[in-house]
């Protein structure tokens, strides 16, 4: 497998940001990693040999990059105001960096479907219903779908239009929602095992109905914690599954 690592000074974030990139062709995976870790978590943790078969045949070329929760809400050194806003500026280096320097790394406008476990699922959803012209989809585990929970009783437009359930709900861009319920893969998964939270999928699912935006709820079983295994899994499963 080919693997190679950049690294970059982001405008953005007025930091020095990292890149692993697996692989030598197919449609783009933008893999977002969990909590506040960082753009070689899911080559630590198994999830890059999980799906080395695809990633080897060409089928998928992976993208993984750092976490803004390592530079915003998890950095107790922050006041929520300079939270919010690193967030802000980690939407723009997503949106005007990653993807660029993607594009130049794959010499075309591939096809990107962004992915991520845990927190990383509410990334990589936040980041597709932000660009549905963009990406052609999204895959989330065992997520959770607002960043509510991370700021105490600080609450502001950051908050809200980075929380895909508390958005959501009131989208009503008719130019947008058409963009969501055409020809995208999303999937919505989560075990139902140790420390899951299948309502937040369940609850998530029931909004995406609510819109008519044509997705996969998939939950699986009470033997499926909240860990590396199961991600291990799903992945190969979705992955060799999934029309990229």
């Amino acid at each position: 497998m080919q693997r190679q690592l950049h690294r970059w000074w982001s405008p953005a974030l007025h930091r020095e940001m990292d890149i692993a990139v697996y692989g030598h062709y197919g449609p783009a995976l933008l893999m977002f990693p969990t909590a506040d870790e960082d753009f070689l978590e899911y080559e630590r943790c198994g999830v890059i040999d999980a799906i080395a078969p695809l990633i080897d045949a060409g089928k998928l070329k992976v993208f993984s990059i750092t976490s803004v929760f390592r530079h915003s809400w998890f950095d107790d050194s922050l006041c929520y105001a300079q939270m919010a806003a690193t967030h802000r500026a980690y939407n723009t280096y997503v949106e005007q960096e990653v993807l660029q320097y993607m594009y130049n790394h794959c010499k075309g406008r591939v096809p990107v479907l962004t992915t991520g476990a845990s927190l990383g699922a509410l990334l990589a959803v936040n980041a597709f219903l932000r660009k549905p012209d963009v990406y052609s989809g999204t895959i989330a585990l065992s997520g959770v779908y607002s960043l509510e929970d991370y700021a105490d009783d600080f609450f502001d437009d950051t908050i809200y239009f980075n929380s895909p359930a508390t958005y959501l709900p009131n989208l009503t861009d008719d130019a947008i929602l058409t963009r969501l319920r055409s020809n995208k893969t999303i999937i919505i998964a989560t075990g139902q095992g140790k420390d899951e939270e299948p309502d937040m999928s369940r609850e998530f699912s029931s909004i995406l109905n609510a819109k008519s935006i044509p997705h996969t709820l998939d939950l699986w079983g009470y033997d499926m914690p909240h860990d590396w295994p199961t991600w291990h899994l799903m992945y190969k499963y979705f992955l060799s599954t999934i029309n990229l």
